[in-house]
């Protein structure tokens, strides 16, 4: 008796099972995992979910109960739902319905989350420690609906169903900084926190210079032996225009790979960085001299489902298939609905801006980077497809690539013609992207397409979490407000 009740200390028991969440390769990959956790003599595993914002949360579990976890799931707060970017409650949580029309949320109760055995991973920087991504699902075995990894798996299920499969590449930029002033004193640990005192680890302003790279690779070496040490597909690393800016591509992969590969990423050179005296920032444009903006261009085409040929390379000599140009009416006629999902902060607003090499409206192009959606390579080329320059480096990886599948499938069904490519976007009659976070909500709250996609219930959920942010954003006296009136007034 007592060891039953051991084990369902963690999770419920027998929840996986019951609700039948795993799939064949699952239970498989869960009975390897025990036998691997003892023969490396792992102590402990992080299990950890994608919240809402593309944040990893979760628990750090001692390895001897993970056996269990593999059976019950992890209990969880449903506590976090309720939290925007600085962790500020967007919700009445203790009322009747938790201030979102969702009873079962009502006073925070405990979530399940289930790993996901097929993503384990032995984290090389961290001692004796194993990571697994999960999912939440409620107490009753339905998915959470606010689960963004569930959001995308739905959306891969419903392109697989048409026989195609979605394949994605990441090229991603950010800052690493050397951290002179963590500013951990008490006045400092504010909510949110004062940001950290950094300097610079190199100049910038000298593109793509082997110099550059070279003064910083006391860092680009670690970083680099140790994602490739978790498997990821790194491709290439690339001094960028700013100082100490950094761009990493990787290879691309299939289904929910490049989304994983983006959360672990981001993770991971954040805490090698810090470990070793650094900060790595994903934040768009920070707020410090001589810094540009960063941007997460998603590279992705369709293949068949059996056997991966790219559906988007033409064979009879047009630039791209049928099927391509249609995708991409589809990803033009709802960019600006979808944007909050590609470019969720306020702050990754201030990069959409006219000739830098960011895109400020919505536009598509051949090999131009001045376009929203670029298209690399073209005709027969087999590596043909869509790059989406508008997506900011710290977007929540599946509901970016989510809204990009259904986008680019509606588009496909209705047969939507994007028109001719614009040979100059700057210059183009097309509508603008949304100049603002304020902007992108009120085009999602208007939109009924994603709405039908990914339910009434997530869609009212978005925009309380973005009106969160933009009520807080707009109750704080900036530095701009102080300058222009303060002294003229």
């Amino acid at each position: 008796m007592a060891e039953k009740i051991q084990d369902g200390s963690m999770g419920k028991t027998g929840f996986i099972q019951e609700h039948d969440l795993y799939t064949s390769d699952q239970k498989s990959k869960a009975q390897e995992l025990i036998a691997l956790i003892d023969q490396r003599q792992l102590k402990t595993i992080r299990i950890a979910w994608p919240d809402q914002h593309g944040i990893l949360r979760g628990k750090h579990i001692s390895s001897k109960d993970f056996s269990s976890v593999l059976r019950n799931g992890i209990d969880f707060q449903t506590a976090t739902l309720f939290m925007d970017t600085s962790n500020a409650l967007i919700a009445p949580i203790f009322e009747a319905k938790a201030g979102l029309n969702f009873t079962e949320l009502a006073g925070g109760p405990d979530s399940v989350l289930v790993p996901d055995p097929l993503t384990f991973k032995i984290l090389p920087w961290a001692d004796s420690t194993g990571w697994c991504l999960s999912e939440m699902y409620l107490s009753d075995g339905k998915p959470c609906p606010f689960d963004s990894r569930l959001i995308l798996r739905n959306s891969l299920k419903e392109l697989n169903a048409l026989g195609f499969d979605y394949l994605s590449g990441l090229e991603v930029e950010f800052y690493i900084t050397k951290l002179e002033d963590a500013k951990l004193r008490p006045e400092e640990a504010g909510y949110p926190p004062d940001p950290p005192e950094v300097s610079v680890i190199a100049h910038g302003f000298q593109y793509l210079t082997d110099d550059r790279q070279d003064e910083i690779t006391h860092l680009l070496d670690p970083l680099r032996d140790q994602l490739e040490l978790l498997g990821l597909p790194l491709r290439t690393m690339e001094d960028e225009w700013g100082p100490g800016q950094c761009e990493f591509t990787f290879d691309p992969r299939r289904g929910i790979g490049s989304a994983d590969d983006m959360v672990l990423f981001r993770s991971a050179a954040k805490q090698i960085c810090r470990r070793r005296g650094y900060h790595a920032t994903f934040m768009t444009r920070p707020a410090l001299p001589n810094f540009f903006s960063s941007g997460w261009h998603l590279h992705q085409s369709l293949v068949d489902l059996q056997d991966g040929k790219n559906l988007f390379a033409s064979t009879d000599g047009q630039t791209v298939t049928d099927l391509c140009r249609h995708f991409v009416g589809g990803l033009l006629k709802h960019a600006a609905a979808g944007s909050i999902f590609a470019t969720p902060t306020i702050n990754g607003y201030k990069r959409f801006r006219p000739n830098s090499f960011a895109p400020d409206r919505i536009t598509w192009a051949v090999e131009n980077r001045g376009a929203m959606l670029r298209i690399v390579g073209g005709g027969d080329d087999p590596a043909t497809h869509i790059e989406n320059r508008a997506g900011e480096p710290c977007a929540n990886p599946y509901l970016y690539m989510a809204s990009q599948i259904v986008a680019g499938l509606d588009g496909i069904a209705s047969s939507i013609d994007p028109g001719e490519p614009d040979l100059a976007p700057y210059e183009s009659q097309n509508q603008l992207l949304p100049r603002s976070l304020m902007e992108a909500r009120d085009a999602l709250s208007n939109d009924v397409f994603f709405r039908n996609k990914f339910g009434e219930r997530f869609i009212d959920y978005m925009l309380a979490l973005k009106r969160s942010e933009i009520d807080r954003f707009l109750s704080h006296v900036t530095d701009w407000e102080q300058r222009e009136y303060f002294e003229v007034y």
